[in-house]
């Protein structure tokens, strides 16, 4: 197929240089609409106005532009039919070989804090998903483009057949249209959904009619994500697995992240990242995590990063072999250096940057996978969620981001923490958030000293962190994600030394659970929130 006239409308102008100059230089005619025609003149290359080509003037402020039969008769007729051909010679109507359509940026607009409804509406793109829809349905006959990123692939097809268009590449980009087009309308839909279930109205869903509640979480869930990469395989090697993203969401994270030296990520090596990042995300000053497992088996904040480091492989060294390290600040040389020569082996570091020396001698490693948050001072949307698939369906909920201060404890105790304790206290109840339930963390300070993850039972959490800690326990404070059901755990504790406990509270056995704290000399707080991650 030759194109010969193609339309183009678009408002990401994007490479719009480059797709214009391919056309005009094997002869085709252009069509355009407003500031895409005003940008064209611009660059020397010849266009006509939709308006002047219609004989129609843009109307209503815009809102009508390319809505006319000698847009879609040109777009929708089909070559090999001759009454179609015979109805456009009749009514004057020319074909239209291509269009280049990118659409008002609806969901952009939408995400802006503050954005007025009026705003919303005046960004639903009428024209734009109409042409694409109309050329995609004639895709054999009309070349459709509806993301700038396809622009490099359609001009070296283009040239490579001198002017005409590969089947392949018109079923392709065709194909593509209703993807965009429904995930387009999608957006429109859930945007004026939650201004109508704010708005004290009833509505109506799929026939159902609904009164106005409170309920944050939309009627029809529809998630979309782009895919980044095939991985080897899953969690185990029998089992397929990629990795995709959502672009809606603008904070640093593993997706964003750009992998700067190493051999392709796994599925497991994801996770851990994800885990590490999301743990030094949580602090200001020079921060360390490193993963085993998606569970910390060390974590420290301290003045110097490389300090943080040595503090947190120090927890757990014999499982820190094979770990994922976070840090939430520059990786230096001194940094590096110190990984290359206290750690074991380490597979995968993710860090906001890296000084170019550390790079350099981290690359020395051949296997080592080092990553870049770029983005890492953006901070999560309160409103942003967390997913968990099960068999047959999903379940949604908040993501868990709530952060203490002080002034939230409730000390229930005799005894009170000392100032250095309750600092030791909030750090382990941050780093207990990421450590999967029941969680025991112990701390010294601002770095942990033992972890109990996962367990049946909170004791014997309780148990496995003070094996960990062993004399380091002697001194320490503990953090639970949830509370303690019985007295044991306390007892355990008072055993290993422990001087003071962060805890949710709100087991109908917190008095006893008080009573024991206070008996062996515990100073304790209650949170009043739970962290359980399962």
């Amino acid at each position: 197929m030759k194109i010969k006239r193609a339309l183009i409308s678009v408002s990401d102008k994007a490479g719009l240089e480059d797709i214009v100059k391919a056309l005009s230089k094997f002869g085709v005619e252009i069509l355009s609409t407003g500031g895409t025609a005003n940008v064209i003149r611009s660059l020397g290359v010849p266009v006509k106005d939709v308006s002047e080509y219609t004989g129609f003037p843009e109307m209503l402020d815009g809102r009508v532009k390319t809505l006319h039969p000698k847009i879609h008769g040109g777009l929708l007729a089909l070559r090999e039919n001759k009454l179609h051909m015979e109805t456009l010679a009749k009514h004057g109507i020319g074909l239209i070989d291509m269009v280049v359509v990118n659409l008002y940026p609806f969901e952009k607009t939408v995400a802006k804090e503050g954005v007025h409804l009026e705003e919303a509406i005046e960004n639903i793109d009428i024209g734009g998903p109409s042409m694409l829809r109309s050329a995609a349905k004639n895709y054999r006959s009309v070349l459709v483009v509806c993301d700038p990123a396809d622009y490099k692939r359609v001009i070296e097809d283009i040239e490579k057949n001198n002017g005409d268009v590969s089947r392949e590449l018109l079923f392709e980009l065709g194909m593509k249209v209703f993807e965009r087009t429904s995930s387009y309308d999608r957006a429109i839909f859930e945007y004026l959904e939650r201004q109508l279930r704010g708005s004290g109205i009833g509505y109506r869903v799929s026939g159902i009619e609904r009164e106005k509640t409170e309920e944050e979480f939309p009627a029809v869930l529809n998630l979309k994500f782009n895919k980044l990469q095939d991985l080897r395989y899953g969690e185990n090697p029998h089992q397929k697995a990629a990795f995709y993203k959502d672009e809606s969401v603008a904070e640093a994270s593993v997706a964003s992240a750009v992998q700067l030296h190493g051999k392709e990520l796994s599925f497991n090596n994801i996770i851990d990242l994800n885990a590490a990042l999301e743990i030094v995300k949580e602090f200001d000053e020079p921060a360390a995590a490193i993963i085993k497992h998606t569970n910390p088996c060390g974590t420290a904040v301290r003045k110097a990063l490389k300090q943080a480091y040595i503090d947190a492989l120090d927890c757990d060294r014999l499982s820190a072999f094979g770990s994922i390290v976070g840090f939430n600040k520059e990786v230096d040389l001194d940094v590096a250096m110190t990984i290359l020569k206290e750690a074991d082996f380490v597979e995968c570091i993710i860090a906001p940057s890296y000084e170019k020396t550390a790079l350099e001698n981290l690359r020395a490693k051949k296997n080592l996978r080092l990553l870049e948050v770029r983005d890492f001072s953006s901070k999560p949307k309160i409103y942003d969620r967390d997913y968990k698939k099960v068999v047959g369906g999903i379940l949604v909920q908040d993501r868990d981001i709530a952060r203490l201060k002080e002034s939230d404890l409730k000390v229930v105790t005799r005894l009170k923490p000392t100032k250095e304790e309750l600092t030791s206290l909030l750090f382990g109840w941050v780093v207990a958030k990421h450590v999967k339930s029941n969680a025991i963390v112990l701390c010294q300070g601002t770095k942990t000293v033992g972890v109990g993850a996962g367990q049946m039972s909170r004791v014997d959490s309780v148990m496995i962190a003070c094996q960990k800690a062993k004399e380091r326990s002697k001194g320490s404070t503990l953090a639970s994600d949830a509370f303690f059901p019985k007295e044991d755990g306390i007892e355990l504790a008072a055993k290993s030394g422990i001087k003071a406990i962060i805890q949710p509270g709100g087991s109908i056995r917190d008095a006893e659970v008080i009573k024991t704290a206070d008996r062996c000399g515990i100073a304790m707080v209650f949170t009043g929130v739970r962290h359980f991650k399962h």
